[in-house]
């Protein structure tokens, strides 16, 4: 095992993005040294994680940060969402982009919060893997284990923000892909309600909005001041406020304990590290019962389906980037998940309305429980080559269904939830644990998240 941090005596120091705005606030530091240290940082651990898709760093020293909660703290984007003047890559081989003319929505209300984004990081290809292991770029490494994956298609942001380069980094999550990059890189990961926050257009348009946008934090509360600081500048219409969560939550609750999902288990690992993380919560005091999931095992085969119509629009309509496009330049999964869908388009529609049923399915059992613990994770972090886009795409899609079973409820139903750090394997890994409540709930999500922080420190990575 090769694990890597980038953590230093220096500006940044162990600080979170919190601390960082509070000792800026006290001018025990300047933006310009956080600046410096962050590129330092990523400069030393990137030759090892590959986790960098473009590097904006003149352009971040030239910046006036807006007056936000975070001004002058630095992070970085994820190379799916327009950043003003960088290509939006879409982790793909298969056109060159062309540099965006403004910032998309999620950009905007990063720069609006005072965050200071130094590039952007790397994905798998649009997003569909959970694994960025691009065939020409190379695998983007968990600083864990740089044998291993960085997790989903935030895979960029979980490797720097676990490596310690940022405190925290924007990600987005259409099937885990916020949750799942926290759970191999020891962090904290909220995917948040549909809705909650702005959403790029081609997210927007989507039949079923499955993808939302958010950040990966080494701490709850920097997860808990950035959803302050995002709801200040876009409040989300239809949803309850998150309001300001200052401290473990007050009030005890019922929790469901699933370990089975979409027809699979977790690993006989994975299932005993739930069922201990079950056992803490009912020693803080909450009731806690084992269930079956909620939702039906068609979710699974509807939810490939409607994933791969997606894969099938971008291989179809991807001409219309210009020149440049090149279908045959796409990986195995992209043009595998098209061809499912090309064959079982006339099943699209009757698998639609049952995806949009299981939100309410999932109201039915929040009504009896407050939240569902679940692994975030089916077993252990895979070694690089695991998912290899390059493979045939049956091997690809089962191995990736036998890992990533039970963060997609949440994608169908919009409801939110959160991969938190509490868990490590025998072999010395991160593996997240997942709490999901009903739409709207992130307050109550994020109660409970100091509680466990407090009551279960997360490992360092600097041993």
């Amino acid at each position: 095992m090769s694990r890597v941090n980038a953590f230093a005596d220096d500006a940044l120091g162990d600080d979170d993005a919190v601390g960082l705005a509070r000792r800026l606030a006290a001018r025990e530091v300047s933006a310009a040294e956080l600046l410096e240290a962050a590129i330092a940082r990523i400069e030393r651990v990137d030759p090892e994680l590959n986790a960098v898709a473009v590097r904006d760093y003149d352009r971040a020293r030239r910046a006036v940060p807006a007056a936000g909660a975070f001004r002058g703290v630095p992070t970085l984007i994820k190379d799916n969402v327009d950043v003003a003047g960088l290509p939006t890559q879409q982790g793909a081989d298969a056109f060159v982009a062309r540099p965006a003319r403004g910032n998309g929505d999620m950009a905007r209300l990063f720069t609006a919060s005072g965050l200071v984004p130094l590039g952007k990081t790397r994905l798998s290809e649009y997003g569909f893997s959970a694994a960025a292991e691009h065939p020409r770029l190379g695998a983007v490494r968990s600083p864990w284990d740089t044998d291993r994956i960085a997790g989903a298609s935030s895979s960029g942001a979980g490797a720097l923000v676990g490596a310690g380069a940022v405190p925290l980094a924007h990600g987005n999550d259409g099937g885990g892909s916020i949750r799942i990059p926290s759970s191999v890189n020891g962090l904290v990961g909220l995917k948040p309600s549909r809705g909650r926050l702005p959403l790029d257009p081609m997210n927007r348009r989507m039949p079923l909005r499955i993808v939302v946008d958010g950040v990966l934090t080494r701490s709850v509360r920097d997860t808990v001041a950035f959803y302050r600081e995002a709801e200040r500048i876009a409040p989300a219409a239809g949803l309850p406020p998150i309001g300001e969560v200052s401290g473990p939550l007050g009030r005890r609750l019922r929790i469901a304990v699933v370990t089975e999902a979409a027809g699979r288990s977790a690993s006989p690992e994975v299932t005993e590290l739930t069922l201990k993380t079950a056992g803490l919560l009912e020693g803080l005091g909450h009731t806690v019962e084992r269930t079956p999931p909620p939702v039906p095992e068609t979710m699974r085969d509807d939810f490939v389906l409607y994933w791969s119509f997606l894969a099938l629009m971008i291989v179809r309509t991807g001409r219309l980037l210009g020149p440049t496009w090149d279908s045959r330049r796409l990986d195995n999964l992209t043009l595998g998940l098209a061809r499912h869908a090309g064959r079982n388009l006339h099943r699209l529609p009757t698998a639609l309305r049952r995806l949009r049923r299981t939100t309410a399915l999932s109201a039915e059992f929040h009504a009896t429980y407050d939240v569902v613990l679940m692994p975030t994770v089916a077993h252990e972090t895979p070694l690089v080559g695991h998912l290899d886009p390059t493979q045939d795409y049956a091997t690809i899609m089962d191995r990736l269904m036998d890992w990533v079973a039970f963060t997609p409820w949440q994608n169908v139903t919009g409801d939110p939830a959160i991969s938190l750090p509490l868990a490590t394997t025998a072999g010395g890994l991160p593996q997240g644990m997942m709490l999901g409540a009903g739409l709207g709930q992130e307050a109550l999500l994020l109660g409970l998240a100091l509680e466990l922080e407090e009551a279960v420190p997360p490992a360092s990575i600097r041993g």
